[in-house]
């Protein structure tokens, strides 16, 4: 047998293989990109639906505050004790309330509750509308002349883009009181005295592409949990899949997100 013969068959399943994934990766792309556009097009028609976006207001945002005012006071605390360790060595604790209003405000405030919500929010949506679509309720909902994705989807990102921004300034605050706790336990500063320091370093530009990014990261934690709930398959399994793949898939992309809005922030300075 000619051995150029035997190559070209080994190589065309190979190329066949290929192909098929990477159809199924454009196609992938093609849908999610098909899901926003059908998204902004249903945010913006009426009939609108204010009780059930209130609703899932209600279900991130303040069953969040708990989880995000335990880890924002941990937050604040450890990275006050670890800075000034450091701060120490060249007598510059006095700087302390500075170092950590920017270092909050900046970046660890909407990238953790970012996180946090990627972790709680993503997966309790993905999961939710993942058992809808197996147990054919929203088959269901259409069948009732109700649009399942004005009512599920909709409502579920306007939730996420608009209460992970104020998750994030509460984060914020709540980072900024442990903060301040563990400077006065050791420096002895007053509260006035630490939250004049804490607002001379934070900028209009700080608090306001924090504001930005907080909004693109809830609104790609939204899309993810309800594009991979909506479109999950495989019963039981794909629930539970849905519900996995919106926890990774929100917090890669929200690294992805930060780094490239620190590129743009960076910049402007």
């Amino acid at each position: 047998m000619d051995p150029n013969t035997s190559k070209v068959k080994e190589e065309k399943p190979r190329q066949h293989v290929l192909s098929k994934r990477l159809d199924r990766v454009f196609g992938e792309l093609f849908n999610i990109y098909a899901f926003i556009v059908r998204f902004f097009k249903e945010a913006f028609l009426p009939p609108y639906e204010g009780g059930e976006i209130i609703k899932q207001c209600y279900e991130i945002g303040v069953k969040s505050l708990p989880l995000v005012s335990l880890t924002g006071f941990i937050i604040g605390i450890v990275f006050t004790n670890q800075s000034r360790v450091s701060l120490a060595e060249f007598g510059g604790t006095s700087w302390l309330p500075a170092l950590i209003s920017v270092a909050i405000v900046r970046a660890l405030a909407p990238l953790v509750t970012a996180i946090i919500a990627a972790g709680k929010v993503g997966s309790q949506i993905g999961a939710e509308l993942g058992s809808m679509k197996v147990t054919e309720q929203i088959d269901a909902m259409e069948v009732s002349a109700t649009n399942p994705f004005r009512f599920l989807v909709v409502t579920r990102i306007l939730a996420t883009t608009f209460m992970i921004p104020a998750l994030m300034m509460y984060m914020v605050f709540i980072a900024l009181m442990g903060g301040y706790v563990s400077v006065h336990q050791h420096e002895q500063t007053s509260f006035t005295t630490y939250f004049i320091q804490v607002f001379n370093a934070v900028t209009f530009l700080d608090v306001f592409s924090s504001l930005i990014k907080s909004f693109l990261f809830g609104f790609t934690i939204g899309v993810v949990g309800c594009y991979k709930g909506y479109h999950s398959s495989k019963g039981t399994q794909g629930v539970g899949k849905a519900a996995n793949t919106s926890v990774v898939m929100a917090m890669f992309l929200i690294f992805i997100e930060e780094l490239l809005s620190l590129q743009i922030i960076t910049a402007l300075r």
